[in-house]
């Protein structure tokens, strides 16, 4: 895969990467579900509603509220303003011409706000609006109505076929910078024609607070440009945004009957419960652009969180595999330093021994292939690879790990019974993993039983079931262990012992488990431990397993 070009700017994103973030997160890029589609069907059904029960049972009335208008204002600017500064937010990271263009929208609705309540009626001056005339506070309305779809109209010629044109060019901050100043700047320009202007426009009111029948004009054409806005984006309709603003248009074409109809008067029933449709309209793609941060934030949070479980994870990882070759090459090491260190005695008296040294340094030869052999099992172990597996004699397994403990065993004056079972069948296993199993089991029961008094008393045995496999057991007369250590004795790391590593047995169940069988503890009568293991048995029989 190419390399992806690193756009010139403060974000210093690649082009590759911006393109799949938006594909499959970002509101702009993202295809609408279908549980999208059903809400906003629920939508434009609960607005159709409304709009219907005030036509068909038309309630008269004026209710003047001086605070209603700057209430709604307000909260008008500030659900605009919050959506532009995400959406500029959001091309900052994504560098979409089409956010760009709907950003500036959002922002164009938001300041047409303020020249619109310094014109409205009775909100700073008694019977006038602070500045302009009796018509200025339509025009101005009929402004704000009309540009944002001609906003949107060129939003959705850039969204044609997901074709988002090139990334613009320069900063992030110097296009909003541009952005923002021609959305001011059209903003004012808008305001000084219908403020100082408006003497020489046609008279679309009849006072303050009654429009004129000429107020269907600009009104009217401002219902076109949004119904020629929502024809385009349902044929177009590429992606979520595009559905929600469709919804967003039908709520600015509905505004403009239900201000006139029926009564043609501001502050009507009619028109006071448009104001709340522009509310609504104000902030449909607020909501959407704050859940999508909330899902963004949550799969970022999931990402990071199963970025750190993996990271600790590998540490974990890592740990135990540096624990688990410490201490099985330990035993094999250990071996090595005594059969060197009896072999130099013998080689340091007056008259060598010979024949003695050249046992130990058999001996010494013999642990080194062990300790190879433990290292390859380890490697193997965490590979489970089947292909190490043979025909494995249990007795011969039992007998060879108790000839390499008898040193321990005749140091610490332990009786060991381990009579062979002659109707044992062989199993399939590893020989090397299978006797570091054995092995770590008796040096424990040893450790144990040093631990205590007398007796001691070690007892290894095997015994076929009738489920094909093969139990091994060995038991001591150690302390034996608390019951609330019972599950925990197997965990990584864990450990009873002084000098312990913890890595025994969490290698022992690893080694069992990768052989299909399974690895316990129970107490034994009247003291110490008995661990058990199972295996399966080689031959046919191993079928039914």
């Amino acid at each position: 895969m190419a390399t992806p070009r690193l756009i010139h700017g403060d974000d210093q994103m690649s082009t590759g990467t911006a393109a799949a973030v938006r594909e499959h997160f970002i509101l702009s890029t993202l295809s609408p579900s279908a549980a999208q589609k059903w809400l906003a069907a629920v939508v434009v059904g609960g607005i159709l509603a409304v709009y219907v029960a005030i036509t068909v049972v038309p309630i008269k009335g004026v209710y003047e509220v001086h605070a209603f208008v700057p209430s709604y204002v307000t909260a008008m600017f500030v659900c605009d303003f919050i959506t532009a500064l995400l959406l500029y937010a959001q091309f900052g990271i994504v560098r979409s011409r089409a956010t760009l263009v709907v950003a500036s929208a959002y922002l164009f609705s938001a300041l047409v706000m303020i020249p619109f309540i310094l014109v409205f009626p009775n909100v700073f001056v008694p019977g006038k609006g602070l500045l302009g005339g009796v018509n200025s506070t339509t025009y101005i309305y009929c402004f704000g109505h009309a540009v944002f779809p001609l906003f949107i109209l060129r939003y959705a010629f850039y969204i044609d076929g997901h074709r988002d044109g090139p990334p613009p060019r320069g900063t992030a901050a110097i296009e909003i910078t541009r952005s923002v100043a021609l959305t001011v700047g059209l903003v004012l320009a808008g305001a000084y024609l219908f403020i100082a202007g408006e003497p020489l426009l046609p008279s679309v009111s009849v006072n303050a607070m009654t429009f004129g029948a000429y107020w269907w004009y600009p009104t009217g054409t401002v219902m076109l440009l949004n119904i020629v806005a929502i024809i385009v984006l349902w044929f177009r309709q590429r992606v979520a945004l595009d559905l929600w603003l469709m919804v967003v248009m039908l709520l600015y074409v509905i505004e403009i009957p239900l201000s006139y109809y029926p009564q043609p008067q501001r502050f009507s029933v009619a028109w006071i419960a448009v104001r709340g449709f522009g509310i609504l309209s104000s902030s449909i793609v607020l909501m959407l652009l704050i859940h999508e941060i909330e899902t963004l934030y949550a799969r970022l949070l999931r990402a990071v969180l199963s970025h750190r479980r993996e990271r600790e994870a590998r540490l974990m990882t890592g740990d135990i595999v540096a624990a688990a070759i410490a201490h099985e090459v330990k035993q094999p090491l250990t071996s090595m330093i005594a059969s060197a260190d009896a072999s130099f005695r013998f080689l340091d008296r007056s008259t060598p021994n010979l024949d003695r040294a050249k046992e130990g340094l058999k001996l010494i030869v013999a642990d080194g292939h062990r300790a190879g052999a433990v290292v390859d099992s380890i490697r193997a172990n965490f590979r489970n690879d089947e292909r190490t597996r043979t025909s494995v004699d249990v007795n011969e397994l039992i007998r060879a790990a108790l000839d390499l403990e008898r040193a321990d065993l005749q140091k610490h004056r332990i009786q060991v019974q381990a009579e062979p079972n002659t109707q044992l069948p062989k199993v399939l296993g590893n020989r090397v993993q299978l006797q570091q199993v054995l092995l770590n089991l008796i040096t424990n029961a040893i450790d144990a039983m040093v631990a205590k008094g007398e007796p001691r008393v070690l007892l290894v045995k095997s015994e076929a079931r009738e489920d094909t496999s093969v139990v091994v057991s060995v038991a001591d007369t150690g302390a034996g262990i608390d019951s609330q250590d019972m599950d925990r004795i197997f965990n990584p790391l864990y450990t009873t012992k002084p000098d312990g590593m913890g890595m025994g047995l969490s290698i022992c169940r690893a080694i069992v488990e990768a052989h299909h069988g399974r690895l316990w503890v129970t107490p034994n009568t009247p003291c110490g431990s008995v661990f058990q293991f199972t295996l399966h048995v080689d031959g046919p029989m191993l079928t039914g397993a």
